[in-house]
């Protein structure tokens, strides 16, 4: 295999030897079921989706464990101050996120297991800990991960153990202000499950350790989420793991973030676009396109400008594609990616750390010469070239004649109206390329200003005609 994937751990990258011959395992970190979902929560999910499709692309099975934290600080809080049970609070927002996952054209994961669920491993690694060394419960019920003992902590984040801040206070009980929380004793009004060591609640970092070895074992291939997991979250999930004798996550990777205004989008800050807000402007596909476009080690910040020229890039694929069907019939997807030069300009992009722009920027030239061989009446090349261009989209999730998005979002009358329309528009705009060619200039303004009399806009692009319909 050829996938090169940047190591956080190691600050590179590296080739990428699973486990497990023929097989991938991913654990991603989740949604924290405390809101509704934005579009910096879902990148990380759809960085993840490509990554999954990518794998399997090259022949692996691929086992994707997404889990869903739904006991924390954070949603106990928001469900006691909208006055609701803390586990309706919290499956009200998890259906949110899924429905956003969903909208986006995320396959759905091999498993999402919740944190609740998982309580008897928890109990389980945390006397493994206690046995070994590296962890000790106090006279109140709580248990603490102990720091000093692990010489190894803060491998992860390139950080000093003595320069790190816990973020969650320095603890009277606890014997070193760096060690963390793995159990939280009860208190009163508190949901609590029984332990050896007292009734109480887990702690974050404690849940994921536990499930992604409940699912992909001991040692496992790929460990992902936010660039914010990094410390603390990552570092003591690692620790934590790895104290305990496992080999837990051979590669750790982050995606960035989106940002608004300069800073990370976040509810606390006040700045955040919903995923059900953006839905009302823009198609799911559109606005995945734009999401998967960067890398995903590279910042996004988000603004309309940016946003609208993702929508307008995207389309220009959606003409290509809808203007072959037309002329020549539906194209079907070429059988292997690699099959031609821009093939393998795709693939390289996508084994160099799956290099997305490089591999968009590949459809997009397979795009213009298809467009190039329609308007010179090769059907051949231009059906060749719509094949592999809706074997690349599919591989990031973005095939614009998929199932999933051919007829848009919505209802079977609200699809059924999409294609109705782009089928009359792509007929109109063909016959106003044909006027075109025959220097018939009148008849195709003609054209332009029928569309534009009923809500379309048409604009020339070198890859063809694109059209959109008028705000308002």
């Amino acid at each position: 295999m050829s996938l090169r994937l940047y190591d956080t751990a190691t600050r590179g990258q590296r080739e990428f030897i699973p486990v497990r011959s023929g097989a991938a395992s991913i654990y991603v970190c989740g949604a924290t079921v405390q809101g509704m979902p934005h579009i910096g929560h879902v990148r990380s999910g759809l960085n993840y989706d490509v990554m999954r499709r990518w794998l399997h692309h090259q022949g692996l099975d691929v086992t994707l464990v997404r889990n869903v934290t739904d006991i924390d600080d954070k949603i106990l809080t928001k469900a006691a101050e909208h006055q609701r049970p803390w586990w309706e609070w919290a499956a009200t927002h998890e259906r949110a996120f899924d429905a956003a996952y969903e909208a986006l054209g995320c396959l759905p994961p091999s498993i999402g297991p919740r944190a609740t669920g998982h309580v008897p491993q928890m109990i389980e690694l945390m006397q493994r800990l206690i046995d070994s060394g590296h962890a000790y419960a106090v006279d109140c019920g709580d248990v603490y991960f102990s720091v000093p003992s692990y010489a190894d902590y803060g491998r992860l984040s390139g950080q000093r153990p003595e320069d790190m801040q816990q973020g969650e206070g320095a603890g009277g009980a606890k014997r070193d202000p760096h060690d963390f929380t793995l159990w939280k004793a009860a208190k009163p009004g508190e949901p609590c499950w029984p332990t050896p060591w007292g009734d109480g609640r887990p702690g974050w970092h404690l849940e994921c350790s536990a499930m992604a070895t409940r699912y992909l074992g001991s040692e496992f291939d790929i460990h992902g989420g936010g660039l914010d997991l990094v410390f603390p979250h990552h570092e003591n999930e690692r620790a934590q793991s790895r104290a305990a004798g496992d080999g837990f996550a051979r590669y750790w990777t982050h995606n960035a973030w989106v940002t608004l205004g300069g800073d990370k989008m976040s509810k606390s800050l006040g700045n955040t676009l919903s995923i059900d807000v953006l839905l009302t402007r823009v198609r799911g596909a559109e606005l995945r396109y734009y999401l998967v476009s960067p890398h995903y080690r590279s910042m996004i910040e988000y603004s309309d400008a940016a946003l609208s020229e993702a929508v307008a890039a995207y389309r220009r694929i959606e003409s290509f594609l809808h203007r072959v069907r037309e002329r020549i019939g539906a194209p079907e997807r070429a059988a292997r990616v690699a099959e031609t030069g821009l093939g393998a300009e795709f693939a390289a992009a996508m084994d160099d750390d799956l290099g997305t722009p490089g591999a968009v920027a590949a459809i997009h030239g397979a795009v213009r010469e298809g467009n190039a061989a329609l308007d010179a009446g090769d059907r051949d090349a231009a059906a060749a070239a719509a094949g592999q261009v809706r074997a690349m989209t599919d591989l990031l999730g973005l095939d614009p004649l998929s199932e999933r998005w051919a007829g848009g979002a919505g209802s079977r009358a609200d699809a059924a109206a999409t294609a109705a329309l782009s089928a009359l528009v792509a007929d109109l705009l063909a016959q106003r390329t044909d006027a075109r060619a025959r220097r018939d200039f009148a008849a195709a303004d003609n054209i332009r200003a029928r569309l534009l009399a009923a809500g379309v806009v048409v604009e020339d692009t070198r890859d063809g005609a694109t059209w959109t319909l008028k705000d308002g």
